[in-house]
C-alpha cells in the first residue's frame, strides 16, 4: 500500500495512475477527509487504516464485481474550513466519492458545499459517505440527496441509551458534558428530552459545554461533576476529549458511571483501563464481541495483525457493502446512478440486515449497548489496545427501536 504526502494531504492506495481519479475504467476512487494532525490525529488514523482494510477485502472478494475500490486520504486538521479547501482540491482532481466522518461542523459544511457543487455543476456530481458525524439536522432539516449516512444519529443513540438507563433505579443525579459545537449541542438537547419523558424522576444537576479538541486538563470540569454530586454523566466526547476527561476523572477518584457515545475510540480504552470496568457503557451501531458475529471477529483479527490496532468502525465496512451492491445494481461507477441505486436500499452489514431509508439517507440499523468489563472468553472475546478490558454486550435493539421521524424534504434529481 503506497503512500503519498503533501502540504494538504496524504494518501493511502494500492495504486495511483496519473490523471483525473474518476474514470470509466471500472476504479472507484473514494477520498476520505479526515484529521490526520492535532489532537484528533490519532482517531482519523485508525479511521484512515479502517478505510483502507476494508477496501482491500472488497477487492479481493468483488463486493462490485470487477470494479476496484481505491481510498486516498486527506488531512482536513478537524477544521470546516480546512475540508472546504480539500473539497475544492479534491473536486479539481477529479474525484466522485467523497467520505468523512470525525466532526458534525465539518459534515454540515460539506453536504451544503456537495450539494451546491452538483446542482451547478451536471455530469460532475459527487456522493458523499457520511459514516461517523451524527447531528441529526443532516438527515432532517439539513438532508440532502447525496448525503448518505451510515451511522446512527445521536437522537437514535440517545433514544437507544436512555431505553437501557430508564431500568437502572440506581441512576438519579445526571451531568451533562459535551463539545460545543453541532453535535455536542444535540447530545445535550437530547439526554434533556428522552430523561424527562424515560427518567422524570432523575435530576440533572449539572451542564458543561467545552472547546472542541482544546482542552488539555479536564480537572476543572471533573471537580465541577464531584461537587455537583452526579452518579452519572453522558458525554457524546469524542477522541482526546473523552481520552482526557476519563484520565482527569480516575485522577480525582470520581466514582460516577459514564454513559457515553464513544468510549471505544482511539486512546479512550488505555485511560479507562481496570478502573472503567462496569462503569464505563457505550451506545453503537455494532459490538465486536456480539457471538454472532463471526464475519465480524475475523476483520477484528485481521485488522489487529496488520496493523496492531482496534476495528471499530464497521461503518466502513456498511459502507463499501453498500456501494458494492450500488455499482452492481447500476451497473455503473457514476454517482448519479449508484446514488439512486443506494437510496432505499436493503443489504446486511455486521450488525444484520439495515436499510438505507429513501425519505432521508439515515441508514436504519440495530443498536447495541454495551459495558467495559474484563476479557472472560465468553462475553468479552476481544479487548481494546492491549487493556486486557473490551465490550460486554448488554443489549441489541432492533432497528425499529431506535428509529427517529425525519423532517426531511429530499430534493431528488431524476434518475438517469
Amino acid at each position: 500500500m503506497g503512500i503519498r504526502t503533501s502540504t494538504a494531504a496524504f494518501a493511502l492506495v494500492a495504486s495511483f495512475a496519473s490523471g483525473a481519479a474518476f474514470a470509466q475504467s471500472g476504479t472507484v476512487k473514494v477520498a476520505l477527509i479526515d484529521p490526520q494532525s492535532g489532537l484528533a490525529a490519532p482517531v482519523g488514523q485508525n479511521m484512515a487504516r479502517s478505510w483502507q482494510y476494508i477496501a482491500d477485502l472488497a477487492n479481493k472478494e468483488k463486493w462490485a464485481g470487477d470494479t476496484k475500490f481505491e481510498v486516498t486520504v486527506f488531512d482536513n486538521k478537524g477544521s470546516p474550513q480546512e475540508s472546504l479547501t480539500v473539497l475544492k482540491s479534491i473536486i479539481d482532481q477529479g474525484f466522485r466519492y467523497v467520505a468523512q466522518g470525525n466532526g458534525s461542523g465539518v459534515a454540515i459544511a460539506l453536504s451544503d458545499a456537495i450539494t451546491k457543487h452538483n446542482e451547478r455543476n451536471p455530469g460532475k456530481e459527487i456522493v458523499y459517505l457520511n459514516y461517523a458525524a451524527v447531528d441529526p439536522s443532516l438527515t432532517n432539516e439539513k438532508c440532502s440527496f447525496w448525503h448518505f449516512r451510515l451511522d446512527i444519529n445521536a437522537d437514535m443513540k440517545m433514544e437507544a441509551l436512555t431505553a437501557f438507563m430508564a431500568k437502572e433505579k440506581s441512576i438519579q443525579k445526571v451531568y451533562l458534558i459535551n463539545q460545543d459545537y453541532a453535535f455536542g449541542h444535540s447530545v445535550e438537547k437530547a439526554a434533556e428530552e428522552y430523561l424527562k419523558k424515560k427518567r422524570p424522576d432523575v435530576q440533572v444537576v449539572g451542564k458543561d459545554r467545552h472547546p472542541l479538541m482544546q482542552v488539555r486538563d479536564f480537572a476543572p470540569y471533573i471537580a465541577k461533576i464531584k461537587a455537583a454530586g452526579a452518579d452519572t454523566v453522558i458525554t457524546g466526547n469524542w477522541g482526546s476529549d473523552l481520552a482526557l476527561m476519563i484520565k482527569a476523572a480516575n485522577d480525582a477518584g470520581l466514582k460516577s458511571n459514564f454513559y457515553t457515545y464513544y468510549a471505544g475510540t482511539t486512546g479512550v480504552p488505555t485511560q479507562m483501563g481496570a478502573s472503567g470496568a462496569d462503569r464505563v457503557r457505550v451506545v453503537s451501531y455494532w459490538d465486536g464481541n456480539d457471538p454472532q458475529g463471526k464475519v465480524g471477529h475475523q476483520i477484528i483479527e485481521g485488522f489487529k495483525k496488520k496493523f496492531n490496532d482496534d476495528y471499530y468502525a464497521m461503518a466502513t465496512y456498511t459502507a463499501f457493502r453498500m456501494l458494492g451492491e450500488g455499482v452492481k445494481r447500476a451497473k455503473s461507477i457514476d454517482p448519479v446512478r449508484v446514488a439512486h441505486s443506494m437510496s432505499g436500499m436493503k443489504f446486511n452489514s455486521l450488525n444484520g440486515e439495515v436499510e438505507m431509508r429513501a425519505s432521508d439517507h439515515q441508514l436504519q440499523q440495530a443498536v447495541y449497548v454495551a459495558t467495559w468489563a474484563k476479557v472472560d472468553g465468553k462475553k468479552v472475546l476481544y479487548d481494546q489496545e492491549n487493556t486486557g478490558y473490551g465490550w460486554r454486550m448488554e443489549t441489541r435493539l432492533d432497528p425499529y427501536v431506535a428509529a427517529q421521524p425525519t423532517s426531511c424534504q429530499m430534493k431528488k434529481p431524476p434518475k438517469p
